[in-house]
């Protein structure tokens, strides 16, 4: 088996602390892992995109229009802009959150409107999760990436003790527990 996700976000959501967790879990599945740098304007409130891609022998990092298996959306403009990246058959798991990108805080554009409705009416296969308020429910709204990566973990098939080993080994010690909870509220929410 072999798969590759698009992890989306916007600077300062913890785009690259997901690749890492997912680049320390899926060794320890047997798969050959290769992530990608941030591509994207890190500050907060730029486009952040990283790559993960997992398999038997994985030669590049980077991940091509119509390739991803799944796309990790932080934000809903953000999976928008990314779906072209979905290859038929994909799944976006998109959190319900938005984020205002500077055109919109400047007024120069309007948030779109309905777009997880929009990009199921193109039949793509989407999980919108309120990943904001679970993170907060975890004691920390900077933990929406781990709730999300709860949620992939179904599909991918993680064993929860292996995912929290990752964190314990990735995340400072204060945060630790936070993460758990996070990961075990995507972990159990109801698809």
């Amino acid at each position: 088996m072999s798969g590759n996700i698009m992890i989306v976000g916007v600077g300062g959501q913890g785009t690259l602390l997901a690749s890492r967790l997912l680049g320390a879990v899926l060794p320890g599945m047997g798969y050959d892992v290769k992530i990608s740098e941030v591509h994207g304007m890190s500050q907060r409130g730029g486009s952040v995109v990283t790559y993960v891609r997992y398999g038997e022998k994985v030669s590049s990092p980077i991940i091509d229009k119509g390739e991803a298996d799944f796309i990790l959306a932080f934000e809903q403009l953000e999976a928008a802009r990314y779906i072209s990246y979905l290859k038929p058959n994909g799944k976006i798991i998109m959190n319900t959150q938005k984020i205002d990108p500077m055109p919109v805080i400047t007024g120069a554009m309007d948030y779109p409107e309905n777009i997880p409705e929009k990009i199921k009416a193109l039949g793509i296969d989407i999980i919108p999760v309120d990943a904001l308020s679970m993170a907060e429910e975890s004691g920390s709204a900077k933990a929406v990436n781990v709730v999300l990566l709860g949620v992939i973990s179904k599909f991918l098939g993680i064993d929860t003790e292996h995912f929290e080993k990752a964190i314990e080994n990735t995340v400072k010690p204060k945060f630790i527990e936070i993460n758990k909870k996070a990961y075990r509220k995507g972990l159990e929410y109801n698809i």
